[in-house]
């Protein structure tokens, strides 16, 4: 089974060709091919096409497609959720959307409750609570996501730190400078690479055999925050 994962959420992004065979656990991703941030309109499907070829594929060959849900950029997560969204009625193959902050908690050494952390700016903080256990055959659970004030979660994950440790929960985050205040705030952070799109396609794989896949029509961004536009926009007199 071909499958192609898309990361259009961050400043910048990826997509990858991974191949999966039924009853493997791990799949073999072929390539990961990075996108420069502000063109993803323009960069995605040329480099779909571009990647495909390399490899002797079309797009008749692919199975399942595989897009990183959000958070991150509402512009650039547009982009990547129309563009999986197309292909996948087109071609009538399953989409996974697989939140960043599951791939950020999955990317991380820690196992049991960790707390994936994303820089969602203007002090800011995403949060995602999971449950990790591979003895499980499930990488992650989700508790919850959030959008938190950065203060709010020190304060909070200075609270967790005291109790005992069965009941603490690692953070992990693949932003530095969101590393360096929490330490300096006296917590522990595993500073972590930010996961391309070969940790989507990796998830997205695990994912899709236990057909946890959504419909084009269904397929939606998970922001966690509201626009600029709706923020500031007034009702109509």
């Amino acid at each position: 089974m071909l499958l192609l994962a898309v990361d259009t959420s961050g400043k910048n992004g990826s997509l990858a060709l991974a191949r999966a065979m039924a009853g493997r656990s791990e799949i073999d991703v072929l390539e990961v091919v990075p996108l420069a941030g502000g063109a993803f309109s323009a960069q995605l499907i040329p480099q779909i096409a571009a990647l495909l070829e390399k490899h002797g594929h079309s797009k008749h060959d692919l199975e399942a497609f595989v897009v990183a849900s959000g958070p991150g950029s509402f512009t650039g997560l547009r982009v990547g959720l129309a563009a999986i969204k197309a292909l996948a009625e087109a071609l009538q193959k399953p989409i996974v959307a697989i939140s960043v902050l599951e791939a950020v908690a999955c990317s991380g050494a820690a196992r049991g409750r960790v707390l994936a952390l994303l820089d969602a700016g203007r002090g800011d903080v995403y949060v995602g609570d999971y449950e990790l256990d591979l003895q499980s055959g499930i990488s992650a659970r989700m508790h919850s996501e959030r959008l938190q004030s950065g203060e709010e979660f020190i304060a909070e994950a200075g609270l967790l730190a005291t109790l005992p440790e069965p009941q603490r929960k690692a953070v992990v985050t693949p932003d530095a400078a969101l590393a360096e205040k929490i330490r300096a705030a006296g917590i522990l952070v595993e500073l972590i690479a930010y996961p391309d799109s070969g940790v989507i396609a990796r998830l997205g794989w695990e994912h899709l055999q236990r057909g946890d896949t959504v419909l084009p029509e269904d397929l939606e961004a998970n922001y966690l925050r509201r626009s600029d536009a709706e923020i500031f926009s007034k009702p109509a007199r």
